[in-house]
């Protein structure tokens, strides 16, 4: 429908295709119908995440902004070997730390900056609540295949759980 991590301006806002996959509602929409997507969906996702980190620089509170995106464990027909990647663009510092976190489990392909990076032309959330606000923030990815299901989903929340509970204490003390 819309991609709400990617600028108003991008070409990718609203795909008419991923990967050689069409996708038919998002064909030859008018400007109306772009513009309402944007109005009921996109606006109200951000103010919404902006008035949380309001509400949680109000009162005084850390804050790490971690986003989280999945990947198809297959794009152009090339295999991807991550099973997730951290990604940044200025600022590296929770990137940095949640990879070596993630990289120490032992059983984990890392990716740094993979499958993708950020940039104010791609990306949406990290540079306006992440970078324009000077907190530390991650932009997580993880394969398709290890989420597909609910065993998956919980491995997952309890791995991330774990580490950004440490790092939100190691962030914070700094």
């Amino acid at each position: 429908v819309i991609d709400c991590n990617r600028p108003l301006d991008s070409p990718t806002l609203i795909v008419e295709a991923s990967d050689g996959t069409a996708v038919p509602g998002n064909a030859g929409l008018d400007p109306d119908s772009r513009a309402m997507r944007v109005r009921d969906i996109f606006l109200p996702y951000h103010a919404r995440i902006a008035e949380a980190l309001d509400l949680r620089g109000a009162h005084g509170r850390p804050t790490l902004l971690v986003t989280l995106h999945s990947f198809t464990p297959v794009m152009g027909g090339v295999a991807r070997p991550w099973h997730c990647g951290v990604l940044y663009h200025r600022d590296a510092r929770l990137a940095h730390a949640l990879r070596d976190a993630l990289r120490a489990e032992g059983d984990l392909v890392v990716g740094d900056n993979q499958p993708y990076s950020v940039s104010d032309s791609s990306d949406y959330a990290i540079p306006v609540h992440g970078e324009a606000r000077g907190l530390p923030h991650v932009e997580l990815e993880i394969r398709q295949d290890l989420i597909a299901d609910a065993a998956g989903q919980q491995a997952w929340a309890r791995r991330l759980q774990r580490l950004l509970l440490a790092l939100e204490l190691r962030f914070a003390a700094a």
